[in-house]
């Protein structure tokens, strides 16, 4: 048998984001400026949305826009179960200093887990607040990490957790620091 189609996993994850944020289709309508009906029918796989509909998509989820962009679709046994490690999805891009890639197979579950590379000396400037309880283990290399205002010096082997604080990161090594990251609920 032949694996789903991109399109159905596009509109499982478009799905999955907009309710993982709480929205209606109807909420989502009024800030794309398209009807519920189109909406529904691209939910359901039924009506393919432009490049500039994901642009928009992705701008009213927070989520960059290589998310929705994926390689070749999994066979149907490994749907939804395994994630192989030519098939991963980049998240956003390097320009940051951050290059992350999901490691869950869809975003419908209650957590995501992604793979985080910070490069030497990238970091978050300003701390970030999400509605989410994140944890992580450090891989490779050095990572600090402020929660709520006190900075950790991690290196690989150790690990960390936070619920809804306020949070940065830096990458004070000489080498990228590798972070796995699990957020609930998924926030890309």
């Amino acid at each position: 048998m032949p694996g789903p189609t991109g399109d159905v996993l596009l509109a499982g994850d478009l799905r999955a984001l907009r309710k993982a944020r709480r929205m209606t289709l109807a909420d989502l309508g009024a800030r794309l400026d398209r009807s519920v009906g189109w909406l529904s029918q691209v939910e359901r796989g039924l009506s393919d949305p432009s490049v500039e509909d994901l642009k928009r998509l992705a701008q009213a989820f927070g989520v960059p826009l290589g998310l929705f962009f994926r390689h070749e679709a999994p066979h149907e046994r490994e749907m939804g179960v395994v994630v192989r490690a030519g098939r991963r999805r980049s998240l956003g891009s390097s320009e940051s200093g951050l290059t992350e890639e999901l490691l869950s197979p869809d975003l419908g579950g209650s957590f995501e887990l992604v793979r985080s590379e910070f490069a030497p000396g990238a970091r978050l400037s300003e701390p970030a607040l999400r509605q989410t309880e994140e944890a992580g283990y450090v891989a490779s290399g050095r990572f600090d990490v402020e929660i709520d205002g006190t900075w950790h010096e991690l290196g690989p082997g150790d690990s960390f957790r936070f619920r809804q604080k306020p949070f940065r990161w830096r990458n004070p090594g000489l080498e990228p620091a590798v972070v796995i990251w699990a957020i609930s609920p998924p926030v890309y």
